[in-house]
């Protein structure tokens, strides 16, 4: 299974449309949160997302755009496929 992390940017974003684009991404199979080798599970920054699948890149980008779409608002994509991943300071979930 790949990890990616993907941030989307709105432009001239709300609460309300993040809460949308939320939404749109978890459809799409994206989560809020990564999971450290123990289990434990972290929320990412807002609007960064993780996917984990058999997808590859470009698979993706295309969900990451569909879902941002969907708020109707212009927006900057970044998909980027992890190897291993370090964190400091996330929440726990």
């Amino acid at each position: 299974m790949t990890k990616f992390t993907t941030r989307v940017e709105l432009h001239d974003g709300e609460s309300d449309d993040y809460e949308k684009l939320h939404g749109a991404m978890e459809k799409q199979g994206f989560s809020r949160y990564i999971a450290d080798s123990k289990g434990n599970r972290y929320h990412l920054p807002t609007a960064e997302y993780n996917y984990d699948g058999t997808a590859t890149r470009d698979e993706v980008l295309s969900k990451a755009k569909t879902a941002a779409k969907s708020t109707g608002l212009e927006f900057e994509v970044i998909v980027t496929e992890s190897v291993a991943r370090v964190w400091h300071n996330l929440k726990a979930k």
